[in-house]
């Protein structure tokens, strides 16, 4: 670790981080939603969500590379504009998918967001054009986080004060990381990319921990977190190796 890297703002630890939102489909609070949102909001958790980009470039709150497990509908994100992904319902519950603005406008500084831009790994930075000036313009407390290194990078050139973060994991499995070579998947999993990105922060995936790379991170005064919580057992062995947790599927606060 260099001086490059930055302290985490005391925010980004202080509460619990719903993962995509405090979502409950029983209660028809899908993932990524503004129903999500408002639920986080009320139970006062940071929210994590994460970003993609239409076909006519709006960023929109949505996870998956396609619609097809969430939506009544099949087929990419990236290849439907806005207006169809708003006229296509999801599977439970009333809600549309979201832009960033409309939960920037939802949230409007209540609880801290912490926002990962997903990457298609193949140098198009179109998303992060699109997402820093819309971030640029909001006052409230925000991170954003990304797996992929170069995502980051250029965030730190667009909007350096936004703080940044790199989510990793173990990248042991090949069907999903096989795309990657193995010099640059042990670069991935080593966190080599944290200093040059300026990051203040880790999310690293739970199943990895305790692991050298992410505790020498913690030891250097960056925030580590962690992901995805999903009982109170997970909850309690996140809390020897990490300072907060990134959970679904439970109340944190009833630990």
């Amino acid at each position: 670790m260099t001086a490059k890297t930055s302290t985490a703002p005391a925010w980004l630890t202080a509460r619990p981080i719903a993962h995509r939102a405090y979502h409950d489909p029983a209660s028809g609070r899908v993932e990524n939603t503004l129903s999500a949102v408002r639920a986080a909001i009320d139970h006062n958790f940071a929210i994590e969500v994460d970003l993609q980009l239409t076909a006519d470039g709006e960023v929109v709150v949505f996870h998956d590379d396609t619609v097809d497990r969430l939506l009544q509908a099949s087929g990419r994100v990236d290849r439907m504009t806005l207006t169809e992904l708003k006229a296509t319902p999801f599977k439970q519950g009333s809600d549309v998918v979201p832009t960033l603005s409309e939960l920037l406008e939802t949230v409007a500084g209540k609880v801290p967001l912490v926002i990962e831009l997903k990457s298609n790994w193949n140098g198009n930075r179109r998303l992060e054009a699109a997402v820093a000036p819309i971030l640029a313009a909001y006052a409230g407390p925000a991170a954003v986080m990304s797996f992929d290194p170069d995502s980051m990078a250029v965030m730190q050139w667009l909007l350096p004060e936004v703080p940044r973060g790199i989510v990793a994991d173990r990248y042991t499995d090949l069907e999903e990381w096989g795309f990657l070579p193995p010099r640059a998947r042990f670069a991935l999993r080593n966190l080599s990319a944290v200093p040059q990105v300026g990051a203040s922060f880790v999310s690293y995936d739970l199943n990895g921990l305790p692991s050298f790379a992410p505790s020498k991170v913690r030891a250097h005064g960056l925030a580590l977190i962690t992901w995805t919580v999903r009982t109170r057992e997970q909850a309690a062995k996140a809390k020897l190796f990490t300072d907060q947790i990134t959970f679904e599927g439970f109340d944190p606060d009833q630990v």
